[in-house]
């Protein structure tokens, strides 16, 4: 089965491509190697998932966040690459966490954006990772996710 067709049997569809917020784009493309910008959990309606997880926004909530992050990931890969099915590989995905200095879970939220792949790339979704916290995040947004993709000829 395809990306593409995964994504449809997962019967998830994606939001309407965001708009950068500020002077930069939204990705580029080095031969092919995909960089991805940093996008927040936006929902389809423009709304975005803020609060602080550990705080306003529990684990589960933060994971539902970062399963958003993933989903407008995907939206600016098939705008680069015409469709998912170019994906070769998901290679490093940066995940950043809105967080008091308490919370240590960062992983099992970023795990919404990386289970997430996985699920729509089989294997090849899965990325090197690294899970972080933040002091904040632009707008107050729970979670931010960039990410790296080896595209297909």
């Amino acid at each position: 089965m395809s990306a593409e067709q995964r994504l449809a049997s997962l019967g998830l569809t994606l939001p309407p491509p965001p708009a950068p917020i500020g002077n930069y784009v939204p990705f580029r493309l080095a031969g092919n190697l995909l960089f991805l910008s940093g996008v927040g959990p936006r929902e389809a309606d423009g709304s975005m998932i803020t609060g602080k997880v550990g705080a306003e926004v529990d684990v589960a909530q933060g994971y539902e966040a970062a399963k958003l992050c993933g989903l407008n990931l995907l939206v600016n890969i098939r705008a680069a690459a015409g469709s998912l099915d170019r994906v070769d590989t998901i290679l490093k995905v940066l995940g950043m966490v809105n967080a008091v200095p308490s919370f240590t879970d960062h992983p099992k939220v970023i795990n919404g954006c990386t289970d997430l792949f996985v699920a729509v790339f089989g294997d090849t979704g899965r990325p090197a990772r690294s899970a972080v916290g933040m002091g904040s995040l632009p707008g107050n947004i729970a979670v931010e996710i960039e990410a790296v993709v080896l595209l297909r000829d």
